[in-house]
This record gives structure tokens, C-alpha cells and sequence, in this order.
């Protein structure tokens, strides 16, 4: 975990960036600025996303879709926060406003993974699945349903539940283990993605800027066309 505001300040001009609502829903960090004089919305993660950051970034996509303003996501998440207590927040109902704010934007959208992106997480921030108009990773870059800590907790308290009378044998669950962790470690290395096109290619940290100035120019250029038309969506 970091502070993504220390990755946005040097992407953007002068390291100018106007936040949008910084005391509420702190784990989106949401604001207005240009890169290589291009106007941006951003959304970074500053970790898993609450029912408040999710309808903080609702509201932040539609802002810029009434000012035409691109969007840009920043991906570092492990997904919208479960439990009992986020339920009763309403997680389910506010996380879904994001995710449909975010598939019917009609700006054009960019993404860029830093870190991790993980389960429902890469869809509120305009994952392949979306079809974003430009998608990069960068080499620390992981996508998966979920960590491969997580994932080996998870098949392995499903194999203890079949032996809640007696112990399952631990060498089976070592092999299961390590199978998982085998698994997930590698689908969710960034070249395993790329090389199957999940995104547009990975890119050098230090290219960021140059690479998200002329994509923004780019889609600036681009002639608007009917928005369901299969090939480009504007």
C-alpha cells in the first residue's frame, strides 16, 4: 500500500491536482488535472473501496461526464470491502451505482494498473471487461479474481469443511497449497496478461506521463461515433 496522491503528482502538470471530496470516502482519491495540458478526471485507489468511496467515485465519473472530461483510473485495489458490516452499509447497492456510472460514461476512459486489481475491484475501475478506450500495466501489475493468499485460504478452509470430523491430511492440503499459490502466482504475473492482450502492453513507470499525454490527445482527435457501434465507443 501507498498514497497514490504521490503517483499523481507526478503525472499530471505541475503536480496540480484540485481533489474532489478529500475527507469523504478517503480510500478513492478523486480529482481534476491536466496532463501534458490535456484535462483529466482521476480516480486512484488508496485501498479497498467502502460504500462511501464507491459513491464518491459514482459521483465523480458522472461530474465529468457532464463536462466532458476523460477519465483516468488508477489501479491498486483487492476489491469492494465485504463483511457484515459493509452489507448493512449498503456496499452491494453503492458499489453497483460506480460500476454503472463508470459502463455508460460516454467520455472517453483510460486505465493504467499500478498494483494489484483484483475480484469486483477491476471493474468499478474500468477493467478489460469495460472496454476502456486505452488499458496499460505497469510491471508491478497483478489481475486476478484474488490474491494468491487469499485464494489458498479460501480452497483450503473448503477442504477442511469436507473433514470437520476428522483432520484433513496435511500433506493434502500442502499439495493443495501449493497448487493455488503455483496457479495464481502465474496468471497474475503481468506478462502471463499481456501476452494474452488483457491490456493495451505494459509500460515503464517513467513513460507514464508521456504515454497518458498522447493517448488523451488521441481520443481528443478521435470524431465522435454512435456510442454502440462495436468498434470504437466514444
Amino acid at each position: 500500500p501507498y498514497d497514490v496522491r504521490e503517483i499523481i503528482a507526478r503525472l499530471v502538470d505541475d503536480s496540480d491536482f484540485q481533489e474532489f471530496k478529500p475527507a469523504w470516502g478517503s480510500s478513492l482519491v478523486c480529482g481534476f488535472s491536466e496532463i501534458c495540458g490535456q484535462p483529466v478526471g482521476i480516480l486512484g485507489n488508496n485501498g479497498a473501496l467502502f460504500s462511501e468511496s464507491a459513491l464518491k467515485g459514482a459521483q465523480f465519473i458522472q461530474l465529468c461526464d457532464q463536462r466532458n472530461i476523460p477519465l483516468l483510473f488508477l489501479h491498486n485495489i483487492t476489491g469492494f470491502m465485504v463483511g457484515t458490516d459493509a452489507e448493512r452499509g449498503g456496499i452491494a447497492k453503492n458499489s453497483a451505482k460506480m460500476v454503472y456510472a463508470m459502463s455508460v460514461a460516454r467520455v472517453p476512459r483510460l486505465s493504467v494498473i499500478i498494483g494489484g486489481s483484483y475480484g469486483a475491484g477491476n471493474y468499478g475501475m474500468c477493467g478489460r471487461g469495460f472496454r476502456p478506450d486505452f488499458l496499460f500495466a505497469w510491471p508491478t501489475a497483478e489481475v486476478a479474481t484474488m490474491s494468491a493468499d487469499i485464494a489458498s485460504n479460501v480452497m483450503l478452509e473448503l477442504r477442511r469443511g469436507k473433514h470437520q470430523r476428522v483432520a484433513a491430511p496435511q500433506e493434502e492440503l500442502d499439495a493443495i497449497e501449493k497448487s493455488v499459490r503455483d496457479q495464481y502466482g502465474t496468471q497474475s504475473d503481468p506478462y502471463y496478461a499481456t501476452s494474452r492482450l488483457w491490456d493495451d502492453g505494459i509500460i515503464s513507470p517513467a513513460q507514464t506521463r508521456d504515454i497518458l499525454g498522447m493517448c488523451l490527445a488521441i481520443v481528443r482527435s478521435t470524431p465522435d461515433v454512435d456510442q454502440f457501434s462495436p468498434v470504437y465507443r466514444m
